[in-house]
């Protein structure tokens, strides 16, 4: 950390001493004001309900300006990524801060390729589960129980075993998605094959049967890597702040990434896309198209708890740059798969149009989100709308790991250890039984 020239006063009116905070900078972005050590002088704590004006950490890894619509992952742009790399190259270069050169790009798709089956057994795992169980359900006793059958990679303060686990997390994860998309359907699992692509791959696995051979279509494949890239890190948000959270604890990386899962499957974090199509479709069986002003009607509606999913983000004020690339990918797969005239389809686009042209939600900064988007190119490519979730754990577990990684190397990190403003009973006696 640099610091800065500059410090913070914090002064108090009731006469206690003043004193001097040191301010740091990073290399763009907000300058942070060092709190450490207020406790130890002043006996006081800081309030922050939902960290959000709390650096919880220093990192290198990924970078937003939300009043931009800026993204960059290790300084680069992702525009430019979700265009002229792929997302093995996207890994690569969170998980070792460049982006890979020839030799370095075969030698780690050839590495990840080589770890994407699972130990067998984890198919009797899954019969565990109910078939209807919700995939994130059944996600996170899968990541979690990778640590029962990889012991070699469990210790987190050893580098060769974080990153054996870091290449058998990326790996793995599109075949345990894939299991449990099949054992939902009641069909036999499709083994990984190694000569396609890691997105070519997983679309095999989900959509493959063993009477008939899957042929990867191209345009299909280039919007689930997209997807992958575009969700891969998202800098310290609520599953991220987990995974780190977890893993300062000094647990193993399997536990830290199930961690991970489970906090992504909220609504309000990765089961955002899931509740976009849900949405789309109650407004089509209200009427599809023409319901959609009085559907506008009632998100404007202030007494009414109606909500409109899928537009609008905590972090940008400005457009999402990944909405951008969505955008564009989703019009390639309907286009590529004569889906136009879908109802669904059609009542998302007459949706955006008035989004995107209404006052009401031009003042509010209410556009499309990357949710509303990758939402309906996955139901356009095949996947059932509760396995959204389950694919974002897939697309983010590069970016938990890198984070976790970066966190354990640091030779700051501790425990994390929140602290409370206490508003409860102050200390009192238990009464006698009988005067309760």
């Amino acid at each position: 950390m640099n610091a800065s020239d500059v410090k913070a006063t914090l002064s108090f009116s009731d006469g206690s001493p003043s004193m001097d905070l040191p301010i740091y900078k990073g290399s763009i972005g907000p300058d942070v004001i060092d709190i450490r050590k207020l406790y130890g002088q002043t006996g006081k704590f800081t309030y922050d309900p939902g960290f959000l004006s709390t650096a919880s950490c220093q990192s290198a890894i990924t970078y937003i300006d939300g009043d931009k619509g800026e993204l960059l992952y290790r300084g680069y742009p992702i525009e430019q990524l979700a265009t002229q790399c792929d997302f093995l190259d996207t890994c690569y270069l969170l998980l070792y801060g460049e982006l890979p050169n020839e030799q370095q790009q075969r030698d780690f798709h050839k590495l990840v390729n080589n770890h994407t089956m699972v130990n067998e057994q984890m198919q009797f795992f899954l019969r565990g589960f109910r078939r209807d169980a919700h995939p994130m359900a059944v996600m996170t006793g899968l990541v979690g129980g990778l640590s029962a059958f990889y012991h070699d990679s469990t210790d987190i303060n050893n580098p060769k075993h974080r990153e054996i686990a870091a290449i058998r997390l990326i790996a793995k994860m599109p075949t345990l998605v894939a299991m449990a998309y099949k054992y939902s359907l009641g069909q036999p699992y499709i083994y990984p094959k190694n000569s396609l692509s890691y997105a070519g791959n997983f679309m095999r696995m989900m959509f493959a049967t063993p009477c008939e051979e899957y042929e990867p279509n191209d345009v299909l494949v280039r919007a689930m890597d997209r997807i992958f890239i575009l969700h891969a890190d998202h800098e310290q948000n609520a599953s991220t702040s987990t995974v780190r959270l977890c893993g300062s604890s000094g647990t193993n990386p399997f536990a830290a990434i199930a961690a991970g899962v489970a906090c992504l499957w909220g609504p309000s974090h990765g089961g955002a896309n899931e509740a976009c199509l849900n949405m789309l479709e109650e407004i089509q069986q209200m009427g599809g198209v023409e319901k959609i002003g009085e559907f506008i009607k009632q998100v404007k509606d202030k007494t009414s708890s109606v909500k409109l999913m899928g537009f609008g983000h905590r972090v940008y004020k400005n457009y999402d740059p990944r909405a951008k690339l969505m955008r564009e990918t989703c019009h390639e797969v309907l286009g590529a798969l004569g889906l136009e005239n879908d109802p669904l389809f059609k009542l998302a686009m007459a949706l955006e149009k008035i989004a995107l042209e209404d006052e009401y939600f031009v003042a509010r900064k209410l556009y499309p989100n990357v949710d509303f988007y990758s939402g309906i190119v996955q139901r356009a490519i095949g996947i059932p709308v509760s396995l959204f979730t389950a694919i974002f754990a897939l697309a983010r577990t590069v970016g938990w790991i890198a984070q976790l990684n970066e966190m354990i190397a640091d030779p700051e990190y501790k425990i994390g250890r929140p602290r409370q403003l206490f508003v409860g009973a102050e200390r009192r006696d238990v009464p006698p039984l009988d005067k309760r």
